[in-house]
């Protein structure tokens, strides 16, 4: 727990200065405490000098698994890693008198219905588009 002598209050006594910082294990500590059977979380944050819902906060943190001890697990072994920067192909440029290809389809109907498609479309709306104009 920072005990820095910066605390400073206002008209009302409460404190206006510097925010305490409690270590992990003075957090675990508390919980711990308010733990224990007919223990008041409310008591042991006040005789701690603390906010009951700050201890409350924790004890959420700990039942969530956000506020654990480090582990005394090893921690896993680092392995040898080689980068290579991979090979790029220059990409052919085409030619400043090449015909750029497009895909295109052309259906007619019967009655003189026709229809001309440039590109790329989705064969699903093509596919109603052929059905909406056969029934005519």
């Amino acid at each position: 727990m920072d005990t820095s002598d910066d605390t400073k209050t206002d008209k009302l006594g409460r404190r206006t200065g510097p925010r305490r910082r409690y270590s992990l294990a003075e957090k675990l500590r508390i919980i711990e405490e308010t733990q224990r059977p007919g223990a008041s979380v409310a008591d042991i944050a006040r005789a701690h000098g603390i906010n009951h819902n700050v201890v409350f906060g924790w004890r959420r943190l700990a039942q969530r698994g956000l506020l654990r001890a480090p582990s005394s697990e090893r921690a896993a072994p680092l392995l040898p890693v080689r980068v290579e920067i991979p090979t790029v192909l220059p990409t052919p440029r085409a030619s400043s008198n090449a015909v750029p290809t497009e895909r295109s389809i052309e259906v007619e109907f019967p009655g003189g219905v026709r229809v001309r498609v440039h590109g790329s479309v989705d064969a699903g709306v093509l596919e109603r588009v052929f059905k909406a104009l056969s029934r005519r």
